[in-house]
């Protein structure tokens, strides 16, 4: 019975490996598939979202500016708290909103209720 050979698993680092070991011109592209365990197909693929994860990050970059470098504990500790108000507040908005709809439904049905209770007029 003839062993059959795995192809090594390409994890995220693996990948990104093979991605740069193509780039230059004089790269012999099919030397570091098989070397890599890998198709064509599979380097078009990684090609792919390679470059437009880099776009996407490069644009995310541009629209929020720069990112926090300091995140102290303190600091998240902080966000947390201003978050749990929020959401408290955000909750008793809610209720309120709801209760003073239940009370608008209510005087509404009560309204038509009396106008269609009372007699119609022959004039």
């Amino acid at each position: 019975m003839p062993k059959i050979e795995r192809r090594p698993r390409l994890t995220a680092a693996r990948k990104l490996e093979l991605y740069l070991a193509t780039r230059t011109p004089e790269a012999p592209v099919g030397e570091i598939l098989r070397q890599y365990g890998a198709h064509l197909e599979d380097l078009r693929q990684i090609e792919r979202v390679v470059e437009s994860s880099a776009l996407a990050g490069l644009k995310a970059q541009a629209h929020h500016g720069r990112q926090p470098t300091d995140l102290s504990p303190e600091r998240l500790q902080q966000l947390e708290q201003e978050l749990a108000e929020k959401t408290y507040a955000l909750a008793e908005l809610s209720v309120a909103f709801t209760l003073l709809e239940k009370k608008d439904r209510a005087e509404s049905q009560a309204h038509f209720q009396a106008r269609s209770s009372r007699p119609v007029s022959n004039k």
